[in-house]
């Protein structure tokens, strides 16, 4: 039989009565958003800056570009920016002089060290209208750019000193409290990390701190631009003590050790190479879940876009979308201000 031969009712047999048609929910705008199961706010995301000593105007990074590394005066006009636009938090990164970088990273905790006076400028200026996260770690701080103190272990190896390393961090986690921190945010993956700065907190009168706990950490190779972003002095790697990418469960017991210890929020990172561990955690977790699409995401979309292999804005949102599906409350991402403008 030939096609011209088929007659209507043919086709329609052919087809049949009972044939299921999804695609009745996809087909205007309107309908598609009267049947979206997530939604993405700019109150879910969170906007990671940075803010670096011995510089007079802002400086573009130049594997994150649209990225800078702030002034405390730009900071500020940028913090505003976001507030206005209804971002949900900022998280702030220390960048100090090579100069002040020790092994023990000890401008981390000192008044005038560069996150904390950054810390005390946002606190005078928005008060409680901006919430303020810190990055509690010595990475930025140490002229070896690991994120612990160096000591050795029973054979005489040199490694990253755990149990030293916590008491650094709770010194650092004070400091940002007093200067005006509204969330400490550990993310050394040191064990124990949370239950020290939770009880240093306290007992200094911090109980209204709260903590964002980087949970499954991994040791990943998507974090090569931050290095520049903060010009990290890193000597090796840091796989003795960040997470083994082939491993998940281990994902769940850090994120349960956390939230025991008195982690008010956990974190995933990286975001988009570990959306099952995002999902897994946000299923088991009685707290919000972060996730942290970090600086090599943000590369990689941002280079193919520049080449013309992608569209940026569409893939940046809908990558951001795919980590809230997996069940991500909040998202670092440095595209928090342009989302959030195309959200409004």
């Amino acid at each position: 039989m030939t096609e011209a031969e088929f007659s209507a009712t043919d086709i329609s047999a052919a087809i049949g009565p009972g044939l299921r048609r999804p695609r009745r929910l996809r087909t205007s705008n309107n309908m598609r958003r009267l049947v979206s199961e997530v939604d993405l706010a700019p109150r879910q995301l969170i906007l990671p800056m940075f803010v670096a000593d011995g510089i007079d105007q802002p400086r573009e990074i130049s594997s994150m570009p649209g990225v800078y590394q702030h002034t405390e005066d730009s900071l500020v006009r940028a913090v505003e920016e976001a507030a206005e636009l209804g971002i949900g938090a900022v998280d702030l990164f220390g960048v100090p002089l090579d100069s002040d970088k020790d092994a023990e990273g000890s401008q981390s905790w000192h008044d005038n060290g560069v996150l904390n006076r950054a810390l005390r400028r946002l606190q005078k200026e928005f008060g409680s209208d901006v919430i303020v996260a810190a990055d509690t770690c010595l990475d930025e701080f140490t002229d070896h750019g690991h994120c612990g103190v160096p000591g050795h272990d029973h054979h005489g190896h040199s490694v990253i000193d755990n149990d030293a390393t916590l008491l650094r961090y709770q010194k650092m986690a004070i400091a940002q409290a007093a200067a005006g921190a509204d969330i400490v945010s550990p993310s050394g993956m040191m064990d124990g990390q949370v239950e020290a700065i939770r009880t240093a907190l306290d007992a200094n009168g911090f109980q209204d701190v709260a903590i964002l706990a980087y949970s499954a950490k991994y040791a990943s190779a998507f974090y090569g631009p931050f290095r520049d972003a903060v010009g990290s002095s890193l000597e090796g790697d840091r796989c003795s003590y960040q997470q083994d990418p082939a491993n998940r469960r281990e994902s769940l017991l850090e994120v349960q050790l956390d939230i025991d210890e008195g982690a008010d929020m956990v974190m995933v990172k990286p975001a988009m190479p570990y959306l099952d561990i995002v999902r897994e955690v946000a299923d088991m977790s009685p707290v919000p879940v972060a996730a942290y699409q970090v600086s090599g995401e943000y590369a990689m979309i941002s280079a193919a876009a520049a080449n013309g292999w992608i569209e940026r804005d569409r893939a940046f949102m809908e990558a951001l979308l795919g980590i809230r599906r997996a069940g991500a409350d909040m998202i670092l991402t440095y595209w928090a201000v342009e989302a959030a403008r195309r959200l409004k």
